[in-house]
């Protein structure tokens, strides 16, 4: 029996053997076998060879099919070059080159999202940077504002006229809270790494201010009824020092220190505050307080607030800044007008007491409406000389003359009052 899928069975003269690969085939006889064996050119089989059992097997359809193939491939082109071509496999790129490109291509890819990485990290790190720094000297500022109106309180304090001791020590007591609050509020403050030092410097300054205040409110309270001006009054101006005192601070440890760290550290845009607790620099002098002393304690020994002794202010001298031109009352005046012009009217108190709170007032008559401008003398003492500068002047009528008038209000007490206003006689020119 021939099985064409698994192989064949030789049936011989003894008799049919039992084959193990058998499937259900069609049985085929020896002539059909010889048959087929003649057909796939096998030889023809004697009858008298002894019964041989053969096993053939097919190859897989994969295997003939890719003989079949390769001959077709081999098979030599017939005459004039005809016959079948062998098929085109597809074209491909040059090894090593392609794969070559695409990898660099990753690389580079991979390189530019590293950095794009790095940058946004470093652009989100320089952000948070800018905000710390931006955020403490917010909150610095607005002490430092704060701190700065308690110093113009206590100008305002001790140059107000016919103040009694009662109403100095509760308006002192007042200035120490506010000023405690702001230390105590600063004190909290979370300052960037490299503020440290200044923050530090800071709070000293704040806290110099606090000793000044109390120990201004407790050598007033401390003196009064005294018979010695000069040693109350030089205990005033040492309390006074540590106020000069917190300034300095502030300015050179603080600001100053804080520009140069926020330039190392590459923050901009960022303002670090000023506070100028002393409004009046002579405040701190013994020559200053004495007479504080004397006015305070006076007014309260009278009862009345009637003032006592010699008082007076006059004008001494008006000049054109810049240049320094002195104004004359009897002559016309040409005055050179820049963007920077000014004039510098300086007042001197004539008498023997001190003098504060005086108004000094400069007016350009001219048409439509006249320039008027007011500067205050904080404070004066006996036979000192204050300036008041007055900027400012964009709208001058040119090449007319016009008059130029200076008044300095009377202090109380003062019965002559003729030296205390001035005209001057003036045309503007433009600057070559």
């Amino acid at each position: 029996m021939w099985s064409r899928r698994h192989g064949f069975r030789w049936v011989g003269r003894g008799g049919t053997e039992s084959f193990t690969r058998f499937t259900a085939e069609p049985i085929v006889t020896v002539a059909q076998f010889h048959s087929v064996s003649t057909e796939y050119g096998a030889s023809a089989m004697s009858d008298r060879e002894p019964d041989i059992e053969f096993d053939f097997f097919e190859e897989p359809e994969t295997q003939e099919v890719s003989s079949r193939t390769d001959r077709t491939l081999r098979r030599p082109l017939g005459r004039g070059g005809r016959g079948p071509r062998p098929p085109r496999g597809p074209v491909r790129p040059r090894t090593g080159f392609t794969p070559l490109l695409r990898l660099l291509g990753l690389i580079a890819f991979a390189i530019l999202i590293v950095v794009l990485l790095l940058l946004w990290a470093q652009s989100c790190q320089e952000d948070k940077k800018h905000a710390a720094y931006s955020d403490y000297m917010t909150d610095m500022s607005a002490v430092a504002r704060e701190s700065e109106r308690i110093g113009r309180e206590l100008s305002d304090t001790l140059t107000t006229p016919g103040i009694k001791p009662a109403d100095l020590q509760k308006q002192l007591d007042g200035l120490v809270r506010q000023q405690e609050i702001g230390t105590t509020r600063a004190k909290g403050f979370d300052p960037p790494g490299p503020l440290h030092a200044a923050h530090e410097s800071a709070i000293e300054s704040l806290e110099f201010r606090v000793a000044g205040l109390s120990g201004l409110a407790d050598a007033f309270q401390r003196t009064q009824g005294s018979k010695d001006a000069a040693a109350a009054g030089a205990l005033l101006a040492t309390q006074a020092e540590r106020l000069v005192a917190s300034d300095v601070i502030w300015d050179d440890l603080f600001k100053d220190r804080s520009v140069i760290v926020l330039k190392q550290e590459d923050v901009t845009g960022v303002i670090v505050p000023d506070s100028n607790f002393v409004q009046t620099p002579d405040l701190a002098s013994t020559r200053s307080m004495v007479p504080i002393w004397e006015r305070i304690n006076g007014s309260a020994a009278s009862g009345t607030g009637t003032t006592t002794g010699v008082h007076g202010t006059n004008i001494e001298s008006v000049k054109v800044i810049p240049g320094g031109q002195v104004l004359s009352e009897s002559t016309e005046n040409t005055v050179e007008a820049s963007t920077d012009l000014g004039f510098a009217v300086a007042v001197l108190n004539s008498g023997d007491s001190q003098e504060v709170k005086i108004d000094v007032t400069l007016t350009i008559q001219q048409s439509p409406s006249p320039i008027v401008k007011k500067q205050t003398i904080e404070i004066i003492n006996p036979d000192e000389t204050k300036t008041v500068v007055f900027r400012d002047f964009p709208s001058v009528d040119f090449g007319e003359r016009r008059i130029m008038r200076v008044d300095v209000d009377p202090v109380p007490g003062e019965k002559t009052t003729s030296n205390n206003s001035a005209e001057y006689p003036v045309i503007f020119s433009l600057a070559p």
